[in-house]
């Protein structure tokens, strides 16, 4: 059984050695050491200059005064004086201060909690493992051996584990993928994870007074959002929304859209509810770009309660620091990398593009250089400004600046897609095992749940004891049309594992696993 890694993620980044690995590596082991450490001191020395230099000047100016205890005594008269014969002008003055402070405050954007969430944990009886994935492909005899194979090996590949979960419409003998059964499946999930966190919360449903739902595929009539209303009996004024046809950023999308509506109704609570529905959505024909989302797409889906009221600050768990959106829909490449669409044969299914992987890279390039003087210390933000000037302005041949993000956040939440898309957050943003284990965790243990995996990445992090009071998470996910979306949460409290109720609790201590590394086919 795999225990928990207690080390500090810094710790990871270790060079290791052995016995036998040649004494030749000693000088370069000692310079990277150096390195690490000048770094270390460069951004001490830049974050915090201002007090460096401060300290200084306050010392200086109180050894060179010299005031008398004559002058303080004639200085202390004369704003007697002052107040005594210019009353109303202190009055006015005191009253302007006190009026531009009241609006200054009034103005500020209110700030929003997450008071928790919950993330839904199919029945056993939902599990799908990679031999009977295989014997309902096998047996469906809608796709060639040579697809058949195919899908075998993206399978093998995929990073996806043993106990995973179908809708049962997918698994029972023949398949059954009608209206009813979709119907089913999305009111299993979103209801169990609602009720699990009205639970958690003691929240009546009749306070919520915003309820925005994404699902990006399955949008029957009336709505997700009106069948949420028309289950719990919400109340008839609700601020309802139903956000289709957005992929697997839309979750972000719906935080951002509930911090917009709780910033104007701010005595209320908005419920966020993500899914994704596979029902309908399993592809049926040959064409192996639509293939790939039958490998790595699986049944799960979160709810999320949001608040703006000073008064739930205390049990929150979460503030909301940034959301970060970036839309890349203008350039034809990025607009049709995830499509929906009929193959040759009129099935229809979700075609991923050989040129995903480039379309990210530029989508995560873009919403990083927004995000990154929000969050980064003014040290990384320095190196990346001179690096920048030398290779745009004087046409310097050096490598562009990765920032360091670690220094950033203690945690990152990066949208389990698949296999490809992590190995190469990883390696662009240079991260460690230990930062990438949720979302690795979550692709195996719960496949790839669409907008909820964020909440399933951010669960196990919370279920590792690993969530400190002030930690700073940084979620980040990927989406059709093409998206990026971020958003940056600080932890209000210490979460204590032992009091939480969530889909790892029962389990987690066999995680993490160990996923051998093979180079994917595509994700």
């Amino acid at each position: 059984m795999a225990q928990e890694n207690a080390r500090n993620p810094a710790q990871s980044d270790r060079p290791r050695t052995s016995e036998g690995s040649g004494s030749n590596k000693l000088p370069n082991f000692k310079l990277s050491v150096r390195l690490k450490y000048v770094k270390l001191g460069y951004h001490y020395l830049i974050t915090n200059a201002l007090y460096l230099v401060s300290v200084p000047l306050v010392l200086a100016a109180v050894s060179t005064a010299h005031i008398s205890t004559h002058s303080v005594h004639d200085l202390a008269q004369v704003c007697v004086d002052i107040v005594k014969y210019n009353f109303i002008t202190v009055f006015v003055c005191t009253a302007l201060v006190v009026f531009l402070g009241t609006l200054y405050f009034m103005s500020r954007p209110r700030k929003v909690y997450l008071v928790n969430f919950a993330c839904y944990k199919p029945d056993p009886a939902r599990k799908v493992s990679k031999e009977l994935f295989m014997d309902r492909t096998v047996n469906l005899g809608a796709f060639s051996q040579e697809n058949v194979d195919f899908q075998k090996k993206i399978l093998e590949r995929s990073g996806l584990g043993q106990d995973t979960y179908f809708p049962e419409a997918l698994i029972q003998v023949p398949p059954n993928p009608c209206m009813a059964e979709a119907r089913k499946e999305a009111e299993m999930v979103m209801f169990g994870a609602i009720d699990e966190l009205l639970a958690k919360t003691k929240v009546k449903a009749k306070d919520i007074g915003i309820l925005i739902v994404n699902c990006s595929l399955f949008n029957p009539t009336p709505s997700l959002s009106a069948m949420i209303v028309n289950h719990y009996k919400l109340r008839g004024n609700i601020l309802s929304y139903n956000l289709g046809g957005m992929g697997c950023s839309a979750g972000l999308i719906s935080v951002d859209l509930a911090k917009e509506l709780l910033q104007v109704h701010g005595n209320t609570y908005a419920l966020v509810v993500s899914t994704e529905n596979i029902t309908q959505n399993w592809y049926w024909g040959n064409d192996r770009s639509m293939l790939l989302s039958n490998c790595l797409f699986r049944m799960g889906g979160a709810a999320i309660l949001l608040s703006s009221r000073s008064s739930d600050r205390r049990r929150s768990k979460y503030q909301l620091i940034h959301t970060v959106r970036t839309h890349k829909g203008a350039e034809n490449k990025s607009y049709g990398c995830v499509y929906q669409k009929e193959d040759a044969n009129k099935k229809i299914g979700v075609s991923l593009s050989k040129d995903l992987m480039a379309v990210a890279g530029e989508a995560l390039k873009a919403n990083i250089t927004t995000l990154g003087p929000l969050v980064l210390p003014m040290s990384e933000q320095l190196l990346f400004f001179v690096t920048l000037v030398a290779r745009k302005a004087f046409k310097m041949k050096i490598k562009p600046y990765i920032p360091n993000f670690k220094l950033a956040f203690e945690h990152f939440c990066i949208h389990a897609g698949g296999r490809a898309v992590l190995d190469e957050l990883e390696k662009n943003l240079e991260l460690t095992d230990w930062h990438m284990e949720p979302s690795r965790m979550t692709l195996y243990r719960f496949g790839n749940t669409s907008s909820s995996s964020l909440w399933y990445e951010l669960a196990y992090a919370e279920a590792k004891g690993r969530i400190k009071k002030g930690h700073r998470t940084w979620q980040i996910a990927f989406g059709s049309g093409f998206k990026c979306n971020s958003a940056v949460w600080r932890a209000l409290k210490t979460i204590n594992p032992a009091k939480e109720k969530n889909p790892w609790m029962d389990e987690i201590d066999n995680f993490p696993v160990h996923i051998p590394r093979i180079t994917p086919i595509s994700s």
